[in-house]
């Protein structure tokens, strides 16, 4: 029996959603953190995991995979040189065409603070099944920058539906040293993307390669002193792709692009998140009017031609101003959900579509929800957490609109939530108690609509 969510008022139904819960990993000396990412592997065989402990990403030393048939646990890849400044490693995701993953990788030879991971000091990973171990952003950090390069750390990457770019935030380290010596604080998070498949030469250092896989360039636009009641925002991350493809403009015409939560100020001048879309042209190698794409040793590397960013919500009007979490695009791009409070100051899933319009509240969940939606495959659910519940959430246009279920309510909480491609199973973590260690553990529950 399973209780059924409608307008917060909680009732019972007799159908079912789940044959049950069931542990995959056992392990009592490494974590399994799913981290919100792309976990499965394309044929929902495998689920890729970090090996963080206690959220420390600095000695983290292993990415690994389990099979979820088996409870198989197999190591991906194994950091080298490693020691207490890193290089570490974490949150990783499956490409959803090939046998591949991706991760942060911080500095291959760390040896003091000076040198160690830092959300400005690391690149993306790239390993395939077979072992073979490149990387998808180039850094150049020494002028005169290579164009396509970047001069930072990215961070949460994701693969785009079709599998030939990567998504990430990211911090510069070049403006970052400029604002340390003129006493400003410019070290502020945006965003970017890699197309893969043209590779890019950079001078070699001792911590990261010489050579990208892929022509990287930053995408939204932030400065520290946004002015009020502007469209201009001071960080943004929180970001996912929008659709597998894009999404369908009013014109009919495809658009990649990425969503985002990006610090605006309000009238008064505090910040104010709230959520962005950007829109991505198909060739980014032509600068745009802004700057140079690879920037310079002030300013942060400048969008591609034909980048557009454009803010969707305008909650400052709102009773409970504000966005959080990460915003996440249905698999048709149609819509995007993202959290914002209801007229009770309680955090809920909204929708809106990807053109702009109103916001359409979700979940009706009492007390609110305390995570971010992810998408069903068919675009028919979202599925969030709720203190100890996981709330499956019917989205489609009727009058099941809005209607949830609870797939899983017990504790300890679960948290990352992610589906299978073929939408028939639901992943997600639990810290529980494991040969006497609180130890971070992947379960997964079947799912049937």
């Amino acid at each position: 029996m399973l209780q059924l969510l409608v307008g917060g008022i909680l009732l019972v139904t007799t159908s079912s959603t789940t044959s049950g819960e069931r542990q995959v990993t056992h392990d009592a000396e490494i974590n399994h953190e799913l981290d919100n990412n792309d976990n499965f592997s394309p044929d929902d065989r495998y689920l890729v995991f970090d090996t963080r402990s206690d959220g420390s990403i600095v000695e983290t030393r292993l990415i690994a995979k389990v099979e979820i048939a088996t409870g198989k646990v197999t190591p991906v890849y194994r950091a080298e040189n490693a020691n207490r400044f890193g290089p570490g490693l974490a949150a990783a995701s499956y490409a959803p065409d090939r046998d591949e993953v991706t991760f942060i990788h911080g500095p291959q030879r760390p040896t003091s603070t000076a040198d160690q991971y830092d959300k400005h000091r690391r690149i993306g990973a790239l390993v395939r099944g077979d072992g073979t171990v490149t990387f998808a952003d180039a850094r150049d950090v020494d002028p005169p920058y290579t164009v396509g390069a970047l001069r930072g750390g990215t961070h949460r990457h994701e693969f785009s539906g079709d599998g030939g770019w990567i998504g990430f935030t990211y911090n510069d380290a070049v403006v970052r040293a400029h604002g340390l010596k003129i006493g400003e604080d410019l070290d502020l998070r945006t965003i970017g993307v890699t197309r893969l498949g043209h590779p890019l030469r950079v001078p070699e250092s001792r911590q990261f390669p010489g050579r990208g896989e892929g022509f990287s360039v930053l995408v939204v636009v932030v400065t520290p002193d946004p002015k009020p009641g502007s469209d201009e925002i001071s960080w943004a991350a929180g970001d996912s792709w929008v659709g597998r493809n894009g999404y369908a403009r009013p014109d009919g015409r495809r658009q990649c692009a990425r969503a985002f939560i990006g610090t605006t100020r309000d009238k008064a001048g505090k910040p104010l998140d709230e959520l962005y879309i950007v829109d991505i042209p198909e060739d980014v190698t032509k600068p745009g009017p802004l700057g140079p794409l690879e920037g310079t040793d002030t300013t942060f590397p400048m969008p591609p031609a034909g980048t557009v960013q454009r803010r969707l919500t305008h909650t400052d009007r709102a009773t409970y101003p504000g966005c959080e979490g990460i915003a996440r695009g249905s698999h048709d791009g149609e819509r995007i959900a993202f959290r914002m409070r209801d007229a009770r100051g309680q955090w809920q899933i909204y929708l809106i579509s990807s053109n702009g319009g109103t916001p359409r509240q979700a979940t009706f969940v009492e007390g609110g929800v305390d995570s971010d939606a992810r998408w069903h495959p068919d675009g028919s659910a979202i599925v969030c957490v709720a203190g100890n519940k996981i709330v499956v959430t019917s989205v489609k246009d009727g009058t099941g609109f809005g209607k949830s279920v609870i797939l899983s309510d017990r504790a300890p909480a679960p948290f990352a939530p992610v589906w299978s491609h073929d939408g028939k199973t639901l992943a997600y973590n639990r810290r529980v108690k494991t040969n006497g260690k609180e130890i971070t553990q992947i379960f997964v529950a079947d799912y049937i609509e």
